[in-house]
């Protein structure tokens, strides 16, 4: 019996690392994500081809086709987790800084090559640390240690989304990439001042047992037809708010808000929400265990959807406008914990790099599928409509639950005494 205490759970050096890893994760999605394009549209670039380069983001969706090189390949000195890390960190402080030497104006195509390498270096720093994550944490800290890194994951964001924006304002361009670049420091410091998580010996052989190998243990773990449903289930359990936060900002105008409004209060309470959802998860999760995380959060994520459909219902109200988005991006934070955990659960220490990959990848899938299906349901049937068919489809992935994660089931079941 784990004799841990709740202290000991959250304020250790795990933890931190957890943060810093995370904050070293989101930094260079959300240069690609809000920042460059800010940086290209200040130079005139039409919106059709910033809309394009959006395109070059596809390694975040495709990495495991190259997760097994990671998992098969050890680097000299640092190991298998630090050496990927190292490279993939000093790469894209490198990318980064290379930015401040061009020109939208002029060197747009130099800017393509080097946005596409970062976004794929990006992707592989993310392969790794998330394979680095779930061999250091102990079962009973998966929740806490996933929401710590999620929440320093969106914290990142107000470096180039803020910070850099700020000093573009007053600064040259090129001192605004120079800084954000800078930040990546806090995840080299770190990759050289952690231990290393993986064993020698523990690494596939050979590069064919790495690309099949992860695929077949884990059919073979649980079964084929287990296995099935657990990827079906990574893919449903966050649909429904998948879809309802979709095209949030176009209903959020439809219903007569200002984008001001929408950038202050909408804001506001969706990042309050978002980070108390966070937060409490994991910290509940220590004590809950994943099995039944996954039932009470997959509960609120399932509630919170019909803020949405109050919302449709209402128009526009500031109050509601804020009751709505909090408590859906509270619903939003909860899942999102509770998934990582489950998905980092379910890997196998020899191929964590491949199965965790594959994870990621598929549970993004139906932010990708929605995102372009979700207007022509909308002009359909409307508004509200739309918002109780999205708290329809987060039915099946909770019924799943019977199946995937029974909320008695003690063998999986990690929560502290």
């Amino acid at each position: 019996m784990n004799n841990k205490t709740l202290r000991q759970a959250l304020l250790n050096k795990r933890m931190l690392i957890c943060i810093c890893t995370g904050f070293s994760s989101g930094l260079p999605l959300y240069l690609l994500i809000q920042f460059v394009p800010a940086w290209l549209r200040s130079a005139d670039i039409d919106l059709s081809t910033i809309g394009l380069i959006n395109l070059v983001l596809f390694p975040y969706t495709w990495k495991f086709i190259w997760s097994p090189v990671m998992d098969r390949f050890v680097i000299p000195v640092l190991g298998r987790r630090r050496g990927w890390m190292f490279i993939t960190q000093v790469a894209l402080i490198v990318l980064m800084s290379m930015l401040s030497f061009y020109d939208p104006a002029t060197d747009i195509s130099h800017i393509i090559v080097i946005v596409a390498a970062i976004a794929f270096f990006s992707a592989s720093q993310d392969i790794v640390i998330d394979a680095y994550r779930r061999e250091l944490l102990p079962d009973d800290e998966l929740g806490a240690g996933n929401g710590f890194y999620a929440q320093a994951y969106r914290i990142s964001s107000f470096v180039p989304g803020s910070l850099a924006m700020i000093l573009a304002g007053f600064y040259p361009w090129s001192v605004a990439h120079l800084s954000v670049a800078a930040f990546m420091l806090v995840g080299l410091v770190t990759t050289l001042m952690i231990n290393e998580t993986s064993k020698a010996g523990e690494e596939p052989q050979t590069l064919r047992s790495a690309v099949v190998e992860p695929f077949v243990e884990f059919f073979q773990r649980q079964g084929w037809q287990q296995a099935v449903l657990i990827l079906l289930f990574i893919m449903f359990y966050k649909l429904g708010d998948s879809m309802a936060t979709a095209l949030e900002t176009p209903f959020f105008l439809d219903m007569g808000f200002s984008t001001v409004e929408i950038g202050s209060i909408a804001k506001i309470a969706k990042t309050i929400g978002a980070t108390a959802g966070t937060i409490l998860g994991g910290i509940a999760m220590i004590k809950l265990g994943i099995n039944r995380s996954l039932w009470v959060f997959g509960v609120f994520q399932l509630i919170s959807i019909l803020g949405y459909v109050m919302l449709s219902m209402v128009g526009y109200n500031h109050l509601v406008l804020a009751i709505a988005s909090g408590f859906e991006y509270f619903g939003v934070g909860l899942g999102s914990v509770a998934l990582i955990a489950f998905m980092a659960k379910s890997t196998n220490r020899h191929f964590t790099a491949t199965q965790f990959a594959l994870f990621s990848s598929i549970a993004a899938v139906p932010r990708t599928f929605v995102s372009a299906t979700t207007g022509y349901v909308i002009e359909a049937v409307g508004y509200t409509q739309f918002f109780i068919i999205c708290f329809i489809c987060a039915i099946p992935g909770m019924l799943m639950l019977l199946k995937i994660a029974p909320w008695n089931e003690k063998k999986v079941d990690d929560a502290l005494p």
